[in-house]
């Protein structure tokens, strides 16, 4: 078999409707769109969403909040998440990740106070809540802010 003999199976493909080719096709003159109106024009029909000059569903829904384009988010992980790490260890975004715990770092890693801690870890993160600080260096940990 040679690149050149190589066809479709039977059947699988439909040749293109030919519009506006003659009466005998079936599809001529009109081409399918019937006479006149807006979906014959060029570029014609309706706009997605449009409900017959009724007011539209988005329009007459209101609107609530703003999104803040100076936004930071951070991937948020509670100190009691850390646990699965051996103790001794420097626990940083990578690790989070390979570790499944987070699935993305975002504009960095945030450590929350929620739970407790036993393990003396390292951990490297953008930020810190005060109680997740305070609970890592009670056990002997160290909080570093990278």
């Amino acid at each position: 078999m040679k690149l050149h003999e190589l066809h479709p199976a039977e059947g699988s493909t439909t040749a293109a409707k030919r519009l506006g080719r003659g009466v005998g096709s079936g599809l001529g003159k009109t081409s399918g769109k019937g006479h006149k109106g807006a979906k014959a024009r060029s570029g014609g029909g309706k706009r997605p969403g449009f409900e017959g000059g009724q007011m539209p569903l988005y329009r007459r829904v209101p609107k609530r909040g703003f999104t803040n384009i100076f936004g930071v988010d951070y991937a948020a992980v509670n100190v009691e998440r850390l646990e699965v790490f051996e103790d001794g260890a420097t626990v940083d975004a990578q690790a989070l990740v390979d570790a499944g715990i987070i699935k993305k770092t975002l504009a960095g890693v945030k450590i929350m106070g929620n739970g407790e801690l036993t393990k003396k870890l390292n951990v490297k993160a953008a930020k810190f809540t005060a109680s997740a600080k305070e609970k890592i260096e009670a056990v002997g940990g160290k909080a570093e802010v990278i």
